[in-house]
């Protein structure tokens, strides 16, 4: 009886981890705009592009899975879009409308809650933590990097906390700039944090006015324009 139970789990085992590979991620892409869907693919494939996977199918999985997000983020700020014209079509005004409007942003955000940790599980399936950490790069134009080695070349004498701290700012802001509905407003996610980190460099005792105007000089020394 013990062994048929073990062969049993065994074969459960096994056709698991069949099921869970022989599916491939599909492409959300049924009634949308075939120009738009067609966006979205290649900005995917440029992401997955510079990941440089060996495995076509997982590629093609993770190519599917990031415009995926796209194609959700797009919904969520359509129904957002659509709910905020009906409450001021309808006439109403006052704190009436601004309660309305309030629930709209609150149910967008907890819609985009509920779904941000899902994207990154979703890769998980196909990629390691160094390729998902590439994968958030390349949908917020790769700011974390160009800003933390851009404030370590603007000051040197970063002590290490420091820089732990700028970089930890920089990933957290990253987390929402994933989620923006555009590049304004991605940019402005990482604003809110990097006026965080200039408020806290400042505490540490910087002079932020006269560590840019020495970086200023040193990039002209090189010859590399701001």
């Amino acid at each position: 009886m013990r062994n048929n139970k073990m062969k049993f789990l065994h074969l459960a085992v096994l056709f698991f981890l069949f099921a869970s590979t022989a599916f491939a991620t599909e492409l959300d892409s049924l009634n949308r705009d075939s120009k738009y869907v067609e966006s979205i693919k290649g900005r995917s494939q440029k992401i997955v592009d510079k990941l440089k996977l060996k495995d076509k199918s997982a590629a093609l999985d993770v190519r599917n899975i990031i415009a995926n997000r796209y194609f959700l983020l797009n919904d969520i700020y359509a129904k957002r879009d659509a709910a905020v014209k009906k409450v001021k079509d309808s006439g109403v005004a006052g704190s009436q409308k601004n309660d309305a409007l309030s629930a709209i942003d609150h149910e967008k955000d907890a819609t985009l809650y509920r779904s941000h940790f899902a994207f990154s599980s979703d890769l998980s399936m196909f990629l390691n933590e160094i390729q998902i950490e590439a994968v958030k790069d390349g949908m917020t134009f790769g700011v974390v990097k160009v800003t933390y080695d851009a404030t370590l070349d603007m000051i040197p004498s970063l002590k290490k906390d420091e820089k732990k701290q700028i970089l930890a700012w920089l990933t957290e802001a990253r987390e929402f700039a994933m989620d923006a509905e555009n590049s304004n407003k991605k940019h402005e996610a990482f604003g809110k944090y990097k006026g965080r980190i200039n408020n806290y460099l400042s505490k540490r005792g910087y002079d932020l006015v006269k560590e840019r105007a020495g970086w200023a000089e040193r990039l002209k020394a090189r010859g590399i324009k701001q």
